[in-house]
C-alpha cells in the first residue's frame, strides 16, 4: 500500500534551523508529514549539518491510560520494549545500536505519552527503523515470563532508587489529595510496588494490544536523510503492521477542589522540613489559553529576587534560602505549585503564613508590563535551545503532533506564549489562586512532627519490607505465542553502508589585544552562542579551614555589580533572553554564558561587568551563604551524596585537597567572611590563569574584538598548589548506616591516574566493556540477569592532579552482599582481558558514535574545555580515535592488570545496617568497618561491668 501523503510544509525549505519571519516572530521547523495506511503518522525533517539521524517514535499512552489497581503498565512497557522481540534477540537492543555508533538510546514515560529514540550515524538509519518496527509489530511472540519478571523487578528497583531520596513521597501525597481516585493523575507514572508485583502477563498483553499499534503512534526521522529513501524504508518496515482501533481520546479533566486538603509525612531521609502549597491548574490547550499565562505568574510570584514570595520568605522572614514556584499544565489537568524547603528548625505554619503574606503583597503591589515582557525573551531563547539537535526537533514535532494534531502547533504555541499580557496574568491569578482551595503537604524529618503546618494529619504511605524486595510476580505460566508472520524476511539485519566521514569541527585560535588566547568553533546552524571564561585554581586555592570559599565566591559574583543590584543584574540578563552562571569546580572557576547570537556583545558586556566589577553585597552574601549551608544540610541525608563524599575521603585520604566537596562543609562555610571572598578574588582572579572559549554562530573576528574588551582584570601570578594524596584507607570493606534505606549504594575502587596521564584515555577504552555503557558486563549482570538495580557502571575519573577508579551501583537492600561479591569477582575476571570480538564491538561503538557527539553547542563546549584547560593538542579528538583503532586485546589485558588493582580495593556500602551489615561478614573479605557520614570509623561500644 502506498502511504497517504499529506504535505504540510514544503520541503523546498529544508534548512536545519527555525524560521524567524521578518514581520513578526514566528517559529517553524521545516517538515513533511504523511500517514501510512495503517494509521501511523510519519514526519520527516532534513538537516545536513551532521552525518546523523534521530529516530523518534512516540505512542499516545502514559500512566493516564491505566486503571486503578493496574498502575505502572505504561512505564513497565517502556522497559519491556527494550528487550527481546521476534527478530532482535534478548539483550541485543542496546548492543546492536551501540556497535553501530548510536550516541543516544533511550525512552521515557510520563502521564500522557511514551517515547523511544535513538541517534545514529546516517548509515545505520535503516537498521534503526527495522528495529523500531520490530518492537512495534513483532514484540509479543517473544514476550516470555522470564522477560516479564526481569523487567518487573528492574522497574521496582527504579522506584526504590527514587524512594531512597529525601522528599521523594511528596508527589505521591500531593497527587492523592489533589485528584480523586477515579482521576488518571491520582497515581504515579511508575506505579505502585504492589501493582507491579501483581501484574500478569495477560494484563500486559492486553495493554500492549490496546495502545502500542501504529494508529496510536507518530514516527519522526530528523537529520541527514534522503527523503525518498527514508520513505521507502518506512513503507517497507512499518506499513504491513496491522492497524488497530485508535484508542479513544481522553477529554480534559481539570480539577476543582471543593475544600482545602492538608497532610504531613515524617520522612526518614529528610533533615529539614519542606512545605508544598498546590493549587488546581488547567490542562494544555484550554480555550481561554490560561496554560500560557500561568508560567508567567509563577515566575512573577517566585522566580526572581524581587518576587513577593522570595522577598517575604527568604529576605524578611528568613525561613528558607530559596522558594520555587512553577506551573505544570498537562493533557488532562494541571497544577500550580509553591514549594519551600525551610531551614531545619523552621515551623511550616510560619512558612505557610509567609506564603499567604507574599500572595497578599502581590495583590496589593502588583507588577509591571515589563515583568511580563521579560519572560518572552526567555521563551524565544528556550525554543532555539530545544531545537539545537535533531533529537530536540524530533521531540517537538512529534509531541505537538500527538497532543495538538499537527506539528504546526509549535508556531501557535510560541505565538500564544509571547502574546500573554499583564491582564492575562491577573486573570489566572484570580481564577486559580486568589481565595482558592488548595493542597498543603508538610514533609518533616523523622520525629519532628511538631514542625508540620497546623491541622495537617499524618499521611500513610505504603512501605515495603526490605526482606520482601525482589518478590517475583505470581504468574510464571509458560505462555508462548506463535511467531507473527511478515511479508518480508525480517530476520536479516539491514546492511549498513559505509561509515560516514566524521570530521570534528575546526578549532580556531586567536589572541585578544591583551595577548590572551581565545579558542573557538564557528557553527551557524542556529543563531545561538555559548562561551566560557575559565580561571584555573578553584577549590585548590581554598585556604586551610575555609573549604568552599571558591564556590561561595563564584556564587556571589552573579549577585550584583558596582552599578547594578542583584535584581537589576538578573533582569538585565533576562531582558536579553540570555543566561550567565559562574561556577567553581575542584580546579577552576568558570563563567558560562548562553545567548542568541545577535545578543552576544550585550551578554558579554554583562559578563565583563560581573567579572571586573563585583558588588560584594553584604545582604546577598548572607543569603547565598545560607543557601549553600542549607544545601549541605540536605545532602547529609542523601545516600548517593554520602557515598560519593565518603568514597573520595577513603580513596584520596582526608588530608588530600580532592577529598573535600567543592561546596565545603557546614563548619567551613560558616567560618567564611565577606572579606575572605574579596581576598580570594583579589589574589586568584587573574588574567594569568584565564582562558576564553566560544562556540556557535559567531565569527572569529567578532569574538576576538569582543573578548578584547575584558581589560580591567589584573595580571598576577597565581600559585596553584601541588596536589598530593593523603593517607588512603586500608583496602577492605566499609559501611555507613542509613536506617531503613530502601537501597544500598555500593562503591568499589581505588586511587588511579590523573586525566593527563598518557594512559588515561586508553583506560576509558579498556573500561568500556566492563562498565562503560548499558551493554557492559556489570550492568548486564546486576540489572538484566539479576534484576538487583536500575543501573551499574564503572570508570576512571579525576583531574589533572589525581584520579580514581570506581565501580558503583544502587541495589535493592536485600541484594547488597551478593552485589559486592559479583562486582569483586567481575573485576578480578576482567584482569584476564576480553575477546577480540568484544574489543571489535568496543572499537565500533566508540568510533562510530563520534558522529553524534559534536552536534550541540553544549557538546562542542564540553569537548573543548578539557582540551584547552589541560593544554592538550587541538587534534586531541583525532588522537583519541587513533588510540581506539590501535587498541589490541593484549594491550587491553595489560592495562586491566595494571590499573584494576583488586588487592587495593576499597569497598563502601551505604545502606541499612540492621539488615545488611552482618550479612557482609559472610563474604570472607574481612570484617566491615562501621563509619559515620564523614568516613570516620565508629568505635564499637564497650560494656564495662
Amino acid at each position: 500500500m502506498k502511504p497517504l501523503l499529506q504535505l504540510i510544509f514544503p520541503l523546498l525549505m529544508i534548512a536545519p534551523l527555525l524560521v524567524q519571519a521578518q514581520s513578526a516572530k514566528e517559529f517553524k521547523i521545516p517538515y513533511e508529514k504523511y500517514t501510512l495506511s495503517n494509521g501511523m503518522d510519519v514526519i520527516l525533517h532534513v538537516d545536513k549539518s551532521n552525518p546523523i539521524a534521530a529516530v523518534y517514535i512516540v505512542y499516545h499512552v502514559g500512566s493516564a491510560r491505566e486503571v486503578k489497581g493496574k498502575t505502572g503498565f505504561a512505564h513497565l512497557f517502556e522497559h519491556l520494549r527494550f528487550n527481546e522481540s521476534q527478530n532482535i534477540p534478548q539483550g541485543m537492543w542496546f548492543k546492536k545500536l551501540q556497535v553501530a555508533g548510536a550516541s543516544m538510546i533511550n525512552g521515557s514515560t510520563n502521564n500522557d505519552r511514551t517515547n523511544y529514540f535513538e541517534v545514529v550515524p546516517k548509515n545505520a538509519l535503516e537498521m534503526a527503523l527495522w528495529m523500531e518496527s520490530d518492537r512495534m509489530g513483532f514484540l509479543l511472540s517473544k514476550f516470555t515470563p522470564k522477560t516479564f519478571i526481569t523487567q518487573q523487578n528492574v522497574v521496582q528497583n527504579e522506584k526504590r532508587q527514587y524512594d531512597n531520596m529525601p522528599y521523594s513521597q511528596a508527589d505521591y501525597i500531593i497527587d492523592k489529595l489533589m485528584y480523586p481516585e477515579t482521576h488518571p493523575y491520582n497515581w504515579q507514572v511508575i506505579g505502585s510496588l504492589e501493582d507491579l508485583s501483581n501484574a500478569s502477563i495477560q494484563d500486559a498483553i492486553d495493554f500492549h494490544n490496546k495502545y502500542y499499534g501504529p494508529s496510536n503512534a507518530t514516527l519522526v526521522v530528523a537529520g541527514d536523510i534522503d527523503i525518498a529513501q527514508t520513505k521507502t524504508w518506512v513503507e517497507k518496515y512499518f506499513a504491513e503492521i496491522p492497524s488497530s482501533p485508535k484508542p479513544a481520546s481522553l477529554k480534559p479533566m481539570p480539577v476543582k477542589l471543593t475544600e482545602s486538603k492538608r497532610a504531613s509525612y515524617e520522612d526518614n531521609l529528610a533533615n529539614a522540613p519542606q512545605l508544598s502549597v498546590v493549587y488546581a491548574g488547567i490542562n494544555d490547550n484550554d480555550p481561554d489559553k490560561d496554560a500560557y499565562a500561568l508560567p508567567y505568574l509563577a515566575r512573577i510570584l517566585g522566580g526572581s529576587k524581587k518576587s513577593p514570595l522570595y522577598k517575604v520568605i527568604v529576605e524578611e522572614k528568613k525561613l528558607a534560602s530559596t522558594v520555587q514556584v512553577y506551573a505544570q499544565s498537562q493533557e488532562l489537568s494541571g497544577q500550580f505549585r509553591i514549594e519551600v524547603t525551610a531551614f531545619p528548625t523552621a515551623k511550616l505554619s510560619d512558612v505557610e503564613a509567609a506564603i499567604d503574606e507574599g500572595l497578599a503583597r502581590f495583590e496589593k503591589e502588583g507588577f509591571t508590563d515589563k515583568d511580563v515582557e521579560r519572560q518572552k525573551a526567555r521563551k524565544e531563547y528556550a525554543l532555539y535551545s530545544q531545537s539545537n539537535t535533531n533529537l530536540g526537533k524530533a521531540r517537538l514535532l512529534s509531541d505537538f503532533n500527538i497532543f495538538n494534531g499537527t506539528p504546526d502547533a509549535i508556531t501557535e504555541n510560541f505565538t500564544n506564549s509571547i502574546n500573554v499580557k499583564k491582564a492575562d496574568v491577573i486573570r489566572v491569578y484570580e481564577r486559580y489562586i486568589k481565595g482558592a482551595h488548595r493542597v498543603v503537604v508538610s514533609m518533616v524529618p523523622k520525629g519532628k512532627s511538631d514542625l508540620a503546618a497546623a491541622n495537617s494529619p499524618a499521611f500513610v504511605v505504603p512501605e515495603e519490607a526490605i526482606d520482601k524486595q525482589g518478590t517475583k510476580a505470581k504468574d510464571t505460566s509458560d505462555t508462548k505465542l506463535p511467531p507473527i508472520p511478515s511479508k518480508i524476511d525480517r530476520s536479516k539485519e539491514p546492511v549498513k553502508g559505509a561509515d560516514p566521514g566524521v570530521v570534528f569541527p575546526t578549532i580556531w585560535q586567536d589572541k585578544t589585544t591583551a595577548n590572551k588566547s581565545i579558542y573557538g568553533i564557528t557553527q551557524s546552524t542556529l543563531p545561538l552562542v555559548q562561551f566560557a571564561i575559565t580561571f584555573k585554581g578553584g577549590m585548590l586555592l581554598d585556604p586551610a579551614g575555609k573549604k568552599g570559599l571558591s564556590n561561595l565566591t563564584a556564587r556571589l559574583l552573579t549577585e550584583g555589580t558596582k552599578t547594578k543590584t542583584s535584581i537589576e543584574l538578573k533582569e538585565a540578563i533576562e531582558d536579553l533572553g540570555a543566561s550567565i552562571n559562574v561556577m567553581s569546580s575542584e580546579n577552576s572557576i568558570v563563567l558560562v554564558g548562553s545567548c542568541l547570537s545577535d545578543k552576544f556583545q550585550e551578554t558579554f558586556a554583562l559578563a565583563n561587568e560581573i567579572l571586573t566589577q563585583p558588588r560584594w553585597d553584604a545582604k546577598e552574601f548572607e543569603i547565598v551563604k545560607k543557601q549553600i549551608i542549607d544545601g549541605l544540610k540536605q545532602s547529609e541525608s542523601s545516600p548517593g551524596f554520602i557515598a560519593s563524599d565518603a568514597f573520595d575521603k577513603l580513596v584520596y585520604g582526608k588530608e588530600c585537597l580532592l577529598a573535600n566537596p567543592v561546596s565545603g562543609t557546614i563548619q567551613s562555610v560558616n567560618g567564611i567572611t565577606l572579606d575572605d571572598l574579596k581576598n580570594y578574588y583579589t589574589e586568584n582572579i587573574s588574567t594569568d590563569v584565564m582562558q576564553f572559549i566560544v562556540v556557535g554562530d559567531i565569527q572569529q573576528k567578532t569574538a576576538q574584538t569582543t573578548f578584547s574588551t575584558l581589560r580591567e582584570l589584573s595580571s598576577k601570578n597565581v600559585a596553584i598548589p601541588e596536589v598530593k594524596y593523603g593517607t588512603p584507607a586500608k583496602p577492605g570493606l566499609y559501611f555507613i548506616d542509613i536506617p531503613k534505606a530502601r537501597q544500598s549504594v555500593v562503591s568499589v575502587g581505588h586511587a588511579s591516574v590523573p586525566v593527563n596521564s598518557p594512559d588515561y584515555f586508553n583506560l576509558v577504552i579498556m573500561n568500556h566493556k566492563l562498565g562503560g555503557d548499558f551493554s557492559s558486563i556489570l550492568n548486564m549482570i546486576l540489572r538484566e540477569a539479576k534484576s538487583f538495580t536500575y543501573g551499574a557502571r564503572s570508570g576512571f575519573q579525576g583531574n589533572a592532579y589525581a584520579g580514581l577508579f570506581k565501580a558503583n551501583t544502587s541495589v535493592q537492600s536485600n541484594a547488597t552482599s551478593e552485589t559486592v561479591k559479583i562486582i569483586v569477582e567481575e573485576l578480578t575476571k576482567y584482569r584476564n582481558g576480553i575477546s577480540q570480538k568484544d574489543l571489535d564491538e568496543v572499537r565500533s561503538s566508540l568510533l562510530k558514535s563520534n558522529a553524534g557527539r559534536f552536534e550541540s553547542l553544549q557538546q562542542l563546549l564540553a569537548t573543548m574545555q578539557p582540551i584547552v584547560f589541560n593544554g592538550l593538542p587541538l587534534d586531541y579528538v583525532q588522537a583519541r580515535e587513533k588510540n581506539i583503532r590501535e587498541m589490541t586485546t593484549d594491550k587491553l589485558k595489560e592495562l586491566a592488570k595494571k590499573y584494576i588493582q583488586t588487592e587495593k580495593l576499597i569497598i563502601l556500602v551505604v545502606g541499612d545496617k540492621a539488615t545488611q551489615f552482618d550479612k557482609l561478614k559472610e563474604l570472607g573479605i574481612g570484617e566491615p568497618v562501621l563509619l559515620d557520614k564523614t568516613a570516620t570509623p565508629i568505635e564499637p561500644k564497650v560494656n564495662n561491668k
